[in-house]
């Protein structure tokens, strides 16, 4: 009987896990609010600041800290990150496409641990979709996008 092969590990970048949303939103909006501070607090946590250079450090209030691998203005970001407590480095990644009307949102985290942590990330990731989501949806009465409907979808699973 062949050996079950956890879902998320990879061979090159570790158990990695991956969440995207298609938004009722242009990808404009969602890209301001990602790096803005208020929308880096909902995804990196509060204090986290994305407007230094790339190659320069990202830090939040609560001691996270990384650097800027990559910025791609209106569709990517790379980071390596390090959460408090926790030993070394993950690499995330957050990427906006349009998609008919709205846009699709996808964060992407590899190097964690094991399967506890992904599923922990997981949780994570969606807890940040739903309120970067939620501080979009006053926004949505300035466009009919009715047609587009919020989804979200587990990728990356290995």
């Amino acid at each position: 009987m062949a050996e079950e092969h956890p879902v998320g590990l990879t061979r090159d970048a570790g158990f990695q896990i991956g969440v995207s949303r298609t938004l009722p939103h242009p990808p404009e909006a969602v890209w301001d609010l990602l790096t803005s501070p208020e929308g880096a607090a909902l995804w990196l946590g509060p204090g986290a600041d994305l407007t230094g250079r790339v190659g320069g450090p990202v830090t939040a209030a609560d001691g996270s800290r990384g650097e800027l691998r990559s910025r791609h203005p209106g569709t990517r970001i790379r980071l390596t990150w390090q959460p408090a407590g926790r030993a070394g480095a993950t690499t995330v990644q957050v990427t906006v496409t349009p998609s008919g009307g709205g846009t699709v949102l996808r964060f992407h985290q590899e190097r964690l641990d094991d399967p506890e942590e992904r599923a922990r990330q997981r949780d994570h990731w969606r807890a940040a979709m739903d309120a970067v989501a939620a501080e979009l949806a006053p926004r949505r009465g300035q466009m009919d996008h009715s047609s587009v409907s919020p989804r979200t979808h587990r990728t990356f699973t290995g």
